[in-house]
């Protein structure tokens, strides 16, 4: 934490304490961080300090000069800050892993062979799934949910029963981990009220026991993805109690962004009927090239190239993707701009990326950036659109959704072919209506910004029923 303010130097970012000793912006940023954060910028610029609860955060927000960030592990580091959350969250301890073992484990399972391994059956359980949730259910029986529920759950289970060992309980887990999820960001914040702690807690000791499989008293000479992942724990010094509270972390992480991120997609193409045809013709196309896909619709899928699909998802994740980079300063650093301005910043202060607000929303990038645009990463020729230009400069980032650095999602090709599988499943396998021909998508909940996929404060009604042969 800085303190001596009246010794502050003439190169330091412009300083906002908020009125509030102490606390600062902290209710503010808590409540709704793009909000406060995007009036901070038209005050100050996009590069400024705030204080939050005790803590004075130089917000960088100019793409061009993230790397000066993202590139820095000397004088800038995530580490601790990192710990102190996984204890807030997860009351897990885990001093001995070093970041760069865990995610060599990491890349191991999300890469090559493992990764194929993975999305194979991931794709197994889509299918079976949302089969079996519509068995009984004649073609011509609609069934209604909200667009959430369906995306969420589905994903979630099939995850879950990719990754995790027991199989019998993935409805409890998924139910469990919803009510553990929805007070996460207030546990993060520390803002919970006394009701919610004793939810949230008896919540978290309830997914440690879901998760935790009967061999993990005793070896096991299987290889599942669980079964690695408590190897690695073992090798790596961590006692028996962290390593059963560790797999509710890798739960989060590995399932707590695919459903929102495939309910945002689902819900602009159901509300933009122009972008929906669209994609539902490129999957027609791929139909009726690879007979094979008709017969097996998911396993040959990520075989092709999709570029109208994947427009639709780098635009929908530029519209929900809310991922904020954090460093704590080390040791004083001079933060080198890309225009040439330099600014000092002190050991013990924090450094914080917001790419949601710049890159993503920056009109000066995407134009109508409130606007969703399916064929906003598209060029004329149907090819994938890379070029985006600030200040007359091409950006090396103009979304930023999977982080950057040593914070890019390592699972971001798992995540991807989960929800390309799950959107062409849901496409070819089942009609899917809005109750409401008029609905719009339901607005954010500002309190998810910082933490990934952003979530809905609501949900949008739809009907769905199976296809019949015939239609597929």
């Amino acid at each position: 934490m800085s303190f001596l303010l009246l010794l502050r130097q003439k190169n330091e970012p412009p300083l906002d304490k908020g009125f509030i000793p102490w606390l600062g912006h902290a209710l503010e940023f808590g409540k709704d961080a793009a909000k406060f954060l995007a009036r901070m910028k038209e005050k100050h610029g996009d590069i400024f300090t705030v204080r939050v609860a005790g803590h004075y955060v130089t917000v960088l927000l100019d793409p061009n000069s993230f790397d000066a960030v993202i590139n820095d592990s000397v004088f800038l580091d995530f580490t601790r800050t990192r710990q102190q959350l996984l204890k807030r969250i997860f009351s897990l301890q885990l001093p001995s892993i070093k970041p760069t073992a865990e995610r060599k484990w990491m890349e191991q399972h999300f890469q090559g062979l493992h990764l194929s391994k993975l999305s194979s059956s991931m794709n197994m359980h889509l299918q079976n799934l949302l089969l079996s949730d519509n068995k009984g259910c004649s073609p011509s029986e609609w069934q209604h949910d909200g667009l959430f529920s369906l995306c969420y759950s589905l994903l979630f289970r099939a995850g879950y029963l990719t990754l995790f060992d027991r199989k019998d309980n993935a409805a409890a887990v998924y139910k469990e981990f919803r009510t553990f999820d929805n007070l996460l960001t207030k546990l993060a914040r520390s803002s919970l009220k006394r009701g919610e702690s004793k939810t949230v807690n008896s919540s978290r000791e309830r997914l440690w026991e879901l998760l935790s499989p009967s061999w993990l008293s005793g070896e096991s000479q299987s290889s599942t993805w669980q079964q690695s992942y408590h190897h690695f724990l073992q090798r790596e010094g961590v006692d028996a109690e962290m390593q059963k509270r560790a797999l509710l972390l890798q739960l989060w992480t590995t399932q707590c962004n695919a459903g929102p991120a495939a309910f945002w997609l689902l819900g602009f193409l159901l509300t933009h009927p122009e972008a929906m045809e669209a994609v539902k013709s490129e999957i027609r196309r791929l139909t009726l090239r690879d007979t094979s896909l008709q017969r097996r619709p998911i396993n040959q899928l990520e075989a092709h190239s999709t570029p109208v699909f994947d427009s639709v998802l780098s635009e929908t994740l530029r519209l929900t993707a809310a991922v904020m980079i954090n460093r704590e300063v080390m040791q004083d650093k001079i933060l080198c701009m890309a225009d040439g301005r330099e600014y000092h910043l002190r050991q013990g202060d924090r450094v914080c990326l917001f790419p949601f607000l710049s890159p993503q929303m920056d009109p000066e990038i995407h134009q109508d950036p409130q606007v969703f645009k399916y064929d906003r990463f598209l060029n004329e020729d149907i090819t994938v659109k890379d070029k985006f230009y600030k200040d007359e400069k091409r950006l090396k980032y103009y979304t930023m959704p999977w982080g950057a650095g040593r914070n890019m999602c390592i699972g971001k090709e798992f995540a991807v072919t989960a929800i390309k599988q799950f959107v062409f499943l849901l496409l070819t396998h089942l009609d899917v209506e809005l109750c409401d021909p008029e609905a719009k998508l339901p607005a954010v909940n500002p309190s998810r910004y910082g933490f990934g996929m952003l979530q809905p404060d609501g949900d949008l009604q739809v009907r769905y029923r199976l296809k019949t042969q015939d239609e597929m």
